[in-house]
């Protein structure tokens, strides 16, 4: 599965199938969120939601990839993503394109 983020793939001639997408809403475990919370203080780095918003992108993109690959598409172009909080220390990670089959 191709996956990009322009609206083409060069030498491709494509055929648009539909929008696809993914998503999956995470949060830390309250020792963590604490932590973090401890780190503000200092500053630098949160790691921890470094790390959960990392694993939350790629869970929300095998999502859409498997999506796109119920419909036989054979690469998803234009791909965005989107993250907006939901609850104190949740996070939403959206990830969304457009499906395509070559021609």
């Amino acid at each position: 599965m191709i996956l990009v983020n322009t609206d083409f793939i060069s030498g491709k001639e494509l055929e648009t199938l539909r929008m696809v997408k993914g998503s999956t809403i995470r949060s830390k475990h309250l020792g963590k969120d604490l932590m973090a919370g401890l780190k503000t203080i200092v500053g630098g780095e949160l790691t921890s939601y470094t790390e959960m918003l990392d694993e939350a992108r790629a869970i929300a993109t095998k999502r859409m990839v498997d999506d796109a690959e119920t419909i036989g598409a054979d690469a998803v172009i234009n791909i965005r993503y989107a993250t907006s909080n939901v609850a104190q220390g949740a996070a939403e990670v959206l990830v969304y394109g457009t499906a395509i089959k070559f021609k």
